[in-house]
C-alpha cells in the first residue's frame, strides 16, 4: 500500500488524506493535543503548542473536526522548550516535554475550568495547580509491555506509540521515571529479550521502587511512607506514584474534609487506606469501604503498623457500600477516590441516599469526575473549591480535588 493511500473508511471532505495546510495553534486540549482552526473548522495536533504557526498532516476528518500530525513548526511558541527524551514525539507517555513547566500548569488548570464550565454549566474559579517538585525522576511505578514475541525473536519493549492503539515503541530508559527504574530497566529487558522463547503472548512488565529498590512481582510487597505514615502494599496494586507530591496532596484533602467541622470521616474506595490513614489525625471515628476484602486487609495492617486505633475498615459489596456506616450524616464527611473511568451510578445513589455534608471528589480523570459533578449538583450538592494537583508532570494527566457541600 502507498503510504499516501486512504485507509477504509476514510471521509475525504474538508481534507484529503495526507493534505498539507498552514493554521495557528490556539489552546491545548484536555487530551493534550494543539487545536487550530481553518476556516474555522477545528483541527487537533499532537505537540503543537499555542502561540505557533505549523504545518500539518491531515489523517482523520471526523463530523467535527480533523486530527493532524505536525510536520514543521513556522514559527515557535517562546514557551517550547527541548524535551529531555529523545523519544518524546513517537512513545505516546508524554505530551507536553515541549512545554515550559509554568505553561504546563496554567494550561492544565484552564482546561479544567474549561470542562466545568462547558461540560456542567459550573462558573467558579480553579485554583492554580499544586506543582509537583520533582519534574522529571518522579514516576515510581513503571509498566512497559510487548507483543507476542515471534519464533524466540522479541519485538519492542516499551510503550504505545503516539497516535496508536497497538504499536509498541522500544524504550531503554524513561525520563519521568525514577532514577533507579532506569538502573534497572536495562538489565530487566536483556532478560525479557533472553527468554523470548517462554512467553506465548504478550505481557506487561511491573518495576516499582520499594526504599530504594525496584520490585518486579506483583505480589511483592511495596513500602512507601507519606509524612510519618508508613504504607504496606502489594507492588501490583495501585497507589499514587509521584511520592514527591503526596504529602501536600494528602495534607491539601485533610484540609478539606476537616474544614467545616465534621467529626466522622468516610473513605469511600480506601484501597490500602492512603487517605483514611494520612486524615485519622483530624477525626473522632473514621470508616474506610473497600469491595476487595485483600485492600481491607491492608488498611488494617496498616492503620495497627502506624497505632491508628479508631479506623475501622470494611469490607462492603458495590450494592452496599454505606449500609455499614453508622455516622450521622451531616457530621460525616466522606473522600471519595474512584478510577478513571469515576464514579458508576449504583455508587453515587448509595451515596446521595447516605447524605453526607460534604464530599471531597479525588479524581485522576476531570472529563469523568465533571461529568458525575452533574449528578451532586442534581442531588443537592454545590461545588466549593476546585484544587488541581500536577502528579504527572510532561503529561495531559493531572488529579484534581474537589470539594462538594450539601445544601440543607
Amino acid at each position: 500500500m502507498r503510504m499516501d493511500t486512504p485507509p477504509r473508511g476514510f471521509v475525504p471532505q474538508p481534507f484529503a488524506y495526507h493534505q498539507e495546510v498552514e493554521l495557528n495553534i490556539d489552546a491545548l486540549s484536555n487530551e493534550g493535543d494543539g487545536v487550530g482552526r481553518v476556516d474555522g473548522w477545528v483541527v487537533f495536533v499532537p505537540f503543537a503548542l499555542p502561540g505557533e504557526r505549523v504545518r500539518v498532516r491531515v489523517f482523520r476528518n471526523e463530523p467535527n473536526c480533523s486530527r493532524a500530525d505536525l510536520v514543521e513548526v513556522l514559527q515557535a511558541s517562546p514557551d517550547r522548550v527541548a524535551p529531555q527524551c529523545p523519544m518524546f514525539g513517537v512513545c505516546g507517555g508524554c505530551q507536553y516535554q515541549n512545554l515550559r513547566y509554568e505553561k504546563q500548569l496554567e494550561w492544565k488548570r484552564r482546561q479544567v475550568a474549561d470542562l466545568m464550565r462547558l461540560r456542567a454549566g459550573i462558573e467558579i474559579p480553579v485554583l492554580p495547580p499544586i506543582a509537583s517538585a520533582q519534574l522529571y525522576g518522579y514516576r515510581s511505578k513503571i509498566t512497559p509491555h510487548f507483543h507476542k514475541p515471534k519464533g524466540q525473536k522479541m519485538g519492542n519493549i516499551g510503550f504505545l506509540r503516539a497516535g496508536s492503539r497497538s504499536e509498541v515503541c522500544d524504550i531503554a530508559q524513561c525520563p519521568i521515571a525514577m532514577a533507579v527504574i532506569n538502573e534497572a530497566l536495562p538489565q530487566l529487558r536483556r532478560q525479557v529479550q533472553a527468554s523470548a522463547a517462554q512467553y506465548k503472548r504478550g505481557a506487561t512488565l511491573l518495576m516499582r521502587v520499594s526504599e530504594g529498590a525496584v520490585l518486579t512481582n506483583p505480589r511483592a510487597v511495596c513500602t512507601e511512607r507519606v509524612g510519618e505514615i508508613t504504607f504496606n502494599f502489594l507492588a501490583g496494586d495501585f497507589f499514587q506514584n509521584n511520592p514527591y507530591i503526596l504529602p501536600a496532596f494528602t495534607s491539601y484533602v485533610a484540609k478539606q474534609a476537616s474544614g467545616k467541622g465534621a467529626r466522622f470521616l468516610v473513605d469511600a474506595y480506601c484501597g490500602s487506606g492512603l487517605f483514611a490513614i494520612t486524615l485519622a489525625g483530624h477525626f473522632e471515628r473514621v470508616a474506610g469501604v473497600e469491595v476487595s476484602e485483600s485492600s481491607a486487609d491492608w488498611a488494617r495492617a496498616n492503620a495497627a503498623g502506624n497505632a491508628i486505633s479508631h479506623a475501622e475498615f470494611l469490607a462492603a459489596s458495590a450494592e452496599t457500600i454505606f449500609a455499614q456506616i453508622t455516622f450521622p450524616a451531616q457530621e460525616t464527611v466522606v473522600v471519595i477516590d474512584p478510577p478513571r473511568k469515576g464514579c458508576d451510578k449504583l455508587f453515587l445513589d448509595q451515596l446521595f441516599a447516605y447524605g453526607p455534608g460534604r464530599v471531597v471528589y479525588v479524581s485522576c480523570n476531570p472529563a469523568t469526575q465533571v461529568r458525575d459533578l452533574i449528578s451532586f449538583r442534581e442531588a443537592g450538592y454545590e461545588v466549593a473549591e476546585v484544587q488541581p494537583f500536577d502528579l504527572f508532570p510532561q503529561t495531559k494527566h493531572l488529579e484534581c480535588v474537589t470539594t462538594l457541600d450539601r445544601h440543607l
